[in-house]
């Protein structure tokens, strides 16, 4: 029988709590029950309302989302607080939730290893301010800045923005999935060629355009949702043989028309 507590044990030992970004508020988000036998886990990049329904509903016992649940102090726990209507039904449900966003996304094999593999470009070294060694400096073959767009929207669906030189000659890409326009100082550092990540910011693209560095902005949700389902499905089937692992039906809830 494996339990919420083993889970977690289990990926806290992978990704340790050290990993996490000082500002992070990520681990064991919502548990009644520790010992809770877990026959379902349910993934989600986000905890809305839609998923928590779906867990509930569908009779899952435990939520592992790549973003916190709870990232700001809840202020008060009543019906009128949306930000804590979400953790009190869970709560009530019995259903268990665990987020590991910035450790995750620093450690080995975690979203950014694995959206590097996904892209079929190699990871050379972690990168980012100190602290915070969440980015992958990697390399690729031979292709340009247009090129590297077109494979990104292949395999990830991506709508990508690009702000550069389409045709500029891409051997470094620095990579962060999710929020990155704090790492674009960082990229331009290492001398990267191009600095794929999921939210760029217009201002800065165009300051690292203005610098010759390439910035392709392919989507919060898009460089982060495939890397997690994939990691973390392959993680969990492997570790725990009779636990079924499912992927929310919820989606995006942000749209590009």
């Amino acid at each position: 029988m494996s339990t919420v507590k083993d889970i977690y044990s289990f990926l806290d030992g992978l990704y340790p709590r050290t990993l996490s970004c000082e500002w992070d508020n990520d681990g064991l988000m919502v548990c009644r029950n520790s010992e809770r036998e877990v026959k379902r886990v349910l993934l989600a990049l986000d905890v809305t309302r839609k998923v928590a329904d779906e867990a509930i509903s569908g009779g899952y016992d435990l939520i592992i989302s790549h973003h916190p649940l709870i990232f700001r102090p809840l202020k008060q726990l009543s019906e009128e607080y949306s930000g804590a209507l979400i953790p009190m039904k869970l709560f009530s449900a019995g259903v268990s939730v665990i987020s590991l966003h910035t450790r995750f996304d620093a450690g080995e094999g975690g979203i950014n290893d694995t959206l590097a593999a996904l892209l079929g470009i190699d990871v050379i070294s972690p990168f980012g301010p100190d602290g915070e060694k969440c980015g992958r400096l990697c390399t690729t073959s031979e292709t340009t800045a247009h090129g590297l767009c077109n494979k990104i929207k292949e395999t990830l669906g991506a709508p990508c923005v690009l702000c550069g030189n389409p045709e500029k000659e891409i051997r470094t890409v620095a990579l962060l999935g999710g929020d990155g326009k704090s790492f674009i100082s960082e990229a331009l550092k290492v001398g990267a060629d191009a600095f794929v990540t999921g939210a760029s910011g217009y201002n800065a693209a165009l300051e690292a355009a203005d610098r010759e560095l390439a910035v392709i902005d392919a989507g919060h949700y898009h460089t982060e949702f495939l890397p997690l389902v994939q990691r973390m499905t392959s993680l969990i089937s492997s570790a725990f043989a009779d636990v079924s692992v499912a992927v929310s039906g919820a989606g995006c809830e942000i749209s590009c028309f």
